[in-house]
Formats: C-alpha cells, sequence, structure tokens
C-alpha cells in the first residue's frame, strides 16, 4: 500500500473503463489525488468545460473521500490513437511532474499511476522519471479513444454522471393539437429515451384544478421554472444519446402573449439560457381534437398561434425543423430522419 498516489488524465468523456483504472489505483494507494486536464482535441459537438469534468469525478467519488479531484490547464497531454511507437520526452515529463508536486503539496515519494500499457511504464523510461511508476490493468473492452471519438456510439461506455452532457435535448413543439404528446412518447419509445412531457398542461392540472380558467401572467414563470427543471433532471438521468421534451419555453412565453398580451422577461430569460439543442415544429394541419383543456379550435386561432411560434423563434434565433406532412405516422417518420441524421449521423432514407 503507497501512502499517495496520483493519476492525470483528459476523462473526456468519463467512462467506465478510467473509473475502474481508478477504483484499482484507489485500492493501492491511501490517498490518491486525480488531476484533470483539457483534451487536446475536443469533440466539436460537446462543449465540455474542465468544471464539467471535475463534477463528473467528484460526483461518481462522492463517497471516497481517500480520492481528491483537481483540474489543470497546464498539464498537457498528447492524445494518441494507440501508444505504439510514442516517444516520451522525460525531461519534460519530469519538469511537469514536479510542477504539480509543487501545486499539490503532495510527497516527493508519491506514485504515478498509469495502464501497464502507457509508454511511461517503458523500462527505458522508468529509470529516468522523477516519480515511481504503477501499473493498473488495461481495460480493452474501453476504448478511450474511440469513446472520446464518438461517445454517441459508446453511450453505455459513459459514465452515468457525465451521459447529461452528452445527451442532446430535442423538443417537439407546435400548436394545440398538433400531435405533440403522442409523438413525444412514440420517440421516447423508439429510443429509450429519457422525456419531459408538457409543464403547461401539467401545471393546470395540479395548480389550477384542470381548467386555464384561473390561469393568470403569474403562473408563466413557475411554469417555465418547473420545465427547466424536469428537463435538467431529465437530462441528468438520460438513458440514451437524445432527451425529448414535450414543448419548450418559446411555446409557454407564446400563450403568454396569445392570453395575456404582454412578453414574460423571466420566460424570455429562459428560452436563452436554458437553451435546447434540436426544435421540431409540427404544423397546425391536422384534424382539432377536443381535450377539455384546449382553446385555440379554430382555424384563425391555430394559424395565428403557429405564427406567433413562429415570430418568437426568430426573435430568439432559433431555427425550428419543420414538419408540414398531414399523416401523423408520416411526422414520425420524418422525426425518426431527422434525430438518426443530427444525433446518430445515420443518413436519412432515400438519400
Amino acid at each position: 500500500m503507497y501512502d499517495t498516489g496520483l493519476m492525470i488524465g483528459h476523462f473526456e468523456p468519463l467512462h467506465l473503463g478510467q473509473m475502474r483504472s481508478i477504483l484499482d489505483a484507489a485500492g493501492q494507494a491511501k490517498t490518491l489525488h486525480i488531476v484533470i486536464t483539457t483534451h487536446p482535441s475536443p469533440h466539436p459537438n460537446f462543449a465540455i468545460t474542465l468544471q464539467d469534468k471535475a463534477r463528473w469525478l467528484q460526483m461518481a467519488c462522492s463517497e471516497m473521500p481517500f480520492i481528491h479531484i483537481h483540474t489543470s490547464n497546464e498539464i498537457e497531454l498528447p492524445l494518441h490513437e494507440s501508444f505504439d511507437d510514442v516517444a516520451i520526452d522525460v525531461v519534460a515529463s519530469n519538469a511537469k511532474l514536479q510542477r504539480l508536486i509543487d501545486a499539490l503539496s503532495v510527497p516527493a515519494e508519491t506514485v504515478l499511476f498509469v495502464a501497464e500499457n502507457h509508454p511511461l511504464a517503458q523500462s527505458k523510461t522508468l529509470e529516468q522519471l522523477l516519480m515511481t511508476v504503477v501499473t493498473t490493468p488495461l481495460q480493452p473492452e474501453f476504448d478511450s479513444y474511440a469513446i472520446a471519438h464518438d461517445p454517441v456510439a459508446h453511450w453505455s461506455a459513459i459514465h452515468p454522471q457525465a451521459r447529461g452532457d452528452y445527451t442532446k435535448t430535442i423538443a417537439i413543439v407546435g400548436g394545440e393539437s398538433s400531435g405533440k404528446t403522442t409523438l413525444v412518447h412514440k420517440l421516447a419509445n423508439y429510443y429509450g429515451a429519457s422525456f419531459v412531457l408538457e409543464m403547461g398542461r401539467l401545471y393546470v392540472g395540479t395548480n389550477l384544478g384542470g381548467s386555464e380558467i384561473g390561469l393568470q401572467y403569474s403562473d408563466y414563470a413557475p411554469i417555465a421554472l418547473n420545465h427547466a427543471q424536469a428537463i435538467r433532471e431529465a437530462a441528468a438521468t438520460a438513458t440514451s444519446p437524445v432527451t425529448i421534451i414535450d414543448t419548450d419555453f418559446v411555446t409557454t412565453q407564446a400563450f403568454c402573449e396569445e392570453y395575456e398580451g404582454r412578453t414574460h422577461p423571466f420566460v424570455g430569460a429562459c428560452i436563452d439560457e436554458f437553451r435546447l439543442d434540436h426544435t421540431i415544429m409540427l404544423d397546425n394541419n391536422v384534424p382539432w381534437v377536443a381535450d377539455g383543456m384546449r382553446s385555440l379550435g379554430n382555424i384563425e386561432a391555430r394559424g395565428r398561434f403557429e405564427q406567433l411560434l413562429l415570430d418568437i423563434f426568430t426573435r430568439h434565433n432559433i431555427q425550428p425543423h419543420m414538419i408540414t406532412e398531414l399523416d401523423y405516422d408520416a411526422r414520425y417518420q420524418q422525426s425518426l430522419e431527422y434525430i438518426d441524421w443530427h444525433i446518430y449521423g445515420k443518413k436519412i432514407k432515400n438519400s
């Protein structure tokens, strides 16, 4: 058992193989310091910060107080698809390790944990390295390079604490009786995805007795706030690379402007601050179905509300993907094609 150990890595994303290596190192050291560094070639589709990665590891290791998490912009690790024939600059590596020892105030006899195939574990390097190197077993079923290159394809390998930053939110919007909720459930079932129900409808049911007759201007802020929290929770527990959202903050703003004749600044701030990744908008061209809660049923009202949605999208620089098919199944198929292409990178059928 060593007194103090050190691990350094990109952890982008944190995956189960890395976590197993951490646990192996933690079993060999009384205190383990993990230093998270900036990824030299981050994935362009995901805006991951050092703080995001620190949060993942802090949460994953929260019940293991002997593990300490640190971040560093200074320690630059090269990215290799393979460790074969990788040359190590021992002088530069020793200088970086010394700076880490000084910054973390760890004992000089601290050991460095690396995978057993890492170039730092080569015999010719070990003799010159400042720190004693201890190896952890390989995790051959987890390819860090492949996972970083395509997180969506390796979703099951990503640690649950990191998945919330690798799922993409897909809002399904449209006017009343456009088939949004049914489509949300179909998509959630198809992708095995977490989903969020329409918050305005839930709010009317739980806070207004099931009728919009008591709805007023002061209700729109809590509706938006509740929706933001529901989206956050769904993403945090995401079960797939997509998380499906029934309506969005633009829709809440549209109802406020329709019923109250004015814009709600808090809802407007939510549109900009809690930005969803993609928006699919259903045209209001399918038959109206009364359900006891809908009120914008005539052609004029439906058209006016749809234009209001489009105007608010434009106001906030959001470009929804329009689906105008009259057939419900065709709408579903087009939604699948859009998500498959934009999230999974699969080519659209017949293209």
